[in-house]
Order: C-alpha cells, then sequence, then structure tokens
C-alpha cells in the first residue's frame, strides 16, 4: 500500500476559493474512491489546525495529523517532522505552489499557474517573491509537477524547460450535485433577495484583485448601462489584494446604483446566484484555469470570458472570447450575448453543458494517484 502525505491546508479553510476548491475537492474526491474501493492507498493529511466540520472524515486510511503552528509552517513544522518520517511515507505532495525544499521523501506540487511573472505589479511585493521563488523551488525538486491546465503545463515548460518530462495535466472540475440546470427558481429568488438584486444581472465571480480585469468590466458596464438600463452588474468574490481602485471606480463613474458588490459567497448561495445571471463574464488578463467557468456552463448561463490563458480550453466553443486588453472587444462580447433572442441563447448553453462532460474531480483524482504512485516507486 502507498502511504501518501498530503499538506491539507489549502483545503482546510472556511472561504474556499481557487487553490482551496482544488485542494478540497481532491481530497474529497480520494477520500470517495477510497470508501468505493476503487483505490488503496493510506493518506496522512497534514494540517495546522483540527479539520473543519465539512472536510472528509478519518477512515482506517484516511488520517489527519496535527501540527500547531503559523507563519512559515511548512519550513519550521512540517518540513522538521518529516525528517522524522514516522508515518513512513512514499510521496509527500502538496496541492499548492510549495512544498518542503529540504526532504526525505519525494515530493509533489502543483502549478495553478505562473501569471504572476508576467504581472508582478498585480502583487504585494513580498507575496511576489515568495511566489516566484519558492515556486521555482518547488518545480526543481518535485519528481512529479501537477499543471491544473494545458496552458498552465505550456508556462511552465517554457519557463522551466528541465521540468517538461515530469509535468501532468490534472484539470480543475465541478460538482454536479451542486451546480447544474435543475436549481430550483425559489433558491435563485432567494439569493437575488439576500443581495438585493431585483433585475437581471451580469455577474462576475472570483477574488477581487487586478489580474481579474475587473476596473476593465467596470469601464465597459459603464458605457452598455445606458443602452441596457435594466442589467445590474454583480461583482461577487471576496477582496484579495490592491483591489481599492475597484471601488474607487465605481465611485468616479457614479455606478454605485448599477452594481453590486456581494463580498465573498457562501458556497450554499453561489449556485442559485450563478444560475439567476443572464452572463457570466470573466474577463482576466490570465488565468491557470477558471473554475466558476465552468460552473456557470453546468448551470446554463452563457460565460463572456478572455480569450488568455486556460479559458479557451476550459470553455471550448461554449465561450463567447474577448480581448481582456481591449474595451471594445469586452463591450461586444457582452452585447452579443445580451442581444441574443431565446434560440441562439439557447443554443450557446447547449454548448457549455456538453462541454462541461469533460471534466470529472475523480478522474483528476485517479490521475494524480497515478503520478503519486510511479512517484513513489508503485505502478499499478
Amino acid at each position: 500500500m502507498v502511504v501518501i502525505g498530503i499538506d491539507g491546508n489549502e483545503a482546510n479553510i472556511e472561504k474556499r476559493v481557487g487553490v482551496n476548491v482544488y485542494a478540497f475537492e481532491l481530497l474529497r474526491s480520494i477520500w470517495k474512491l477510497q470508501k468505493k474501493g476503487s483505490i488503496n492507498h493510506e493518506l496522512i493529511v497534514f494540517l495546522k489546525r483540527p479539520p473543519l466540520s465539512d472536510m472528509p472524515k478519518e477512515t482506517q486510511n484516511f488520517k489527519y495529523k496535527i501540527i500547531r503552528g503559523e507563519g512559515l509552517w511548512i519550513l519550521t513544522k512540517l518540513m522538521p517532522h518529516l525528517w522524522k518520517n514516522k508515518e513512513k511515507l512514499d510521496v509527500i505532495f502538496s496541492p499548492s505552489h510549495y512544498v518542503p525544499p529540504i526532504c526525505l521523501q519525494p515530493r509533489a506540487c502543483s502549478i495553478m499557474d505562473l501569471g504572476y511573472l508576467k504581472s508582478s505589479g498585480q502583487f504585494k511585493k513580498y507575496d511576489y517573491w515568495q511566489l516566484k521563488y519558492w515556486s521555482a523551488i518547488s518545480i526543481f525538486v518535485s519528481k512529479v509537477v501537477f499543471a491544473i491546465s494545458a496552458s498552465t503545463r505550456d508556462e511552465i515548460v517554457k519557463r522551466y524547460p528541465f521540468a517538461s518530462k515530469k509535468v501532468v495535466v490534472t484539470p480543475l472540475a465541478y460538482d454536479q450535485d451542486l451546480f447544474n440546470i435543475k436549481i430550483a427558481k425559489e433558491d435563485t429568488m432567494r439569493v437575488k433577495y439576500k443581495y438585493t438584486i431585483v433585475s437581471d444581472y451580469i455577474l462576475f465571480l472570483s477574488t477581487l484583485k487586478p489580474s481579474k480585469n475587473i476596473e476593465g468590466l467596470i469601464e465597459v458596464f459603464n458605457i452598455i448601462s445606458g443602452r441596457f438600463p435594466d442589467i445590474k452588474l454583480v461583482i461577487a468574490g471576496k477582496k484579495g489584494w490592491l483591489y481599492e481602485s475597484i471601488f474607487e471606480r465605481v465611485k468616479k463613474l457614479k455606478l454605485e446604483d448599477k452594481i453590486i458588490f456581494t463580498d465573498y459567497i457562501p458556497e450554499e448561495d453561489k449556485p442559485a446566484l450563478i444560475a439567476g445571471a443572464k452572463i457570466f463574464c470573466l474577463p482576466s488578463f490570465h488565468e491557470g484555469f477558471g473554475l466558476d467557468v465552468l460552473n456557470a456552463m453546468a448551470c446554463g448561463v452563457s460565460v463572456v470570458i478572455s480569450d488568455k490563458g486556460s479559458l479557451p480550453e476550459v470553455a471550448g466553443d461554449a465561450g463567447v472570447y474577448v480581448d481582456p486588453n481591449s474595451p471594445k472587444s469586452i463591450r461586444e462580447g457582452i452585447v452579443k450575448v445580451l442581444s441574443m433572442d431565446d434560440i441562439e441563447y439557447n443554443k450557446l448553453v447547449a454548448k457549455g453543458l456538453e462541454q462541461v462532460k469533460k471534466f470529472s474531480w475523480e478522474i483528476t483524482a485517479l490521475k494524480t494517484l497515478e503520478a503519486l504512485d510511479y512517484v513513489a516507486g508503485q505502478k499499478r
């Protein structure tokens, strides 16, 4: 039996976004595979604090190891613990950019994207330097590097050619039980009431940070709002970094009555909020995957998205693509969908529903385990 150690801290937080969702869904999918008897692995999940109530429950072959600490926990707590190797791990896996730099066990990491290398000004200095150098170390020392999209794989190979033979693409997916076309209208109305949304709306849903091009979307919405006066723009997501100018732009354009900020959206509200939208819009300068693009298509909502990064491989021919550097392109994409009749719109929705069938957390988990088995010298 292969014994896998996993740094589970990205999953063990309340307000999950991006890498947190990935880490959580991966752990949950592996746990489900164990419950079904589809795999034969022992998992030791390392955490800074006790697991939250929605984390997978312990079983005979799925255990948590709590090593309390904060700050540079990987360096000061996890790495010294791994040197003792009491759990007799065959491999240590971090579903993030950060693995222990020095370690007896073979390591594996996951890379979301390398967009920070092209846009250092969109990050706080500390975050940028940590991402840049620790990610490079992780890619160098890891026996396998998981990329969440083919686009991310290509970025890694271009930047770090030595890693070309150890990058494995394991795409993200969506929860089919939560995101689907069966979401009740009553639930959609509940969420609209909760966030004071009283009309049709364009939805942006992601962390508020410069790479998401939210200010560009606001500028475009200011232009088209005269033509579509009954449409609101809903900007949903928790505050990331360097977000202050987003709110300043709304005030400057006097759009306070037309733009709704919801802050972080709890998981129980997200499906209904997405399902109630006319358009899901993500005009990012760069995306490692774009998880909520999948969620939107699964809910029967058309997507107007950037043509950069991984988004074209996520949405396929179901996406309406725009150039994030061109306000004109973003405007044309949104207007195109808002101007569609029901037949055209439903055709686009149907393409999206077909596209999402290509993505599965179970398949992602199986591909991940297969690569970890190889690293541990245990080919199935």
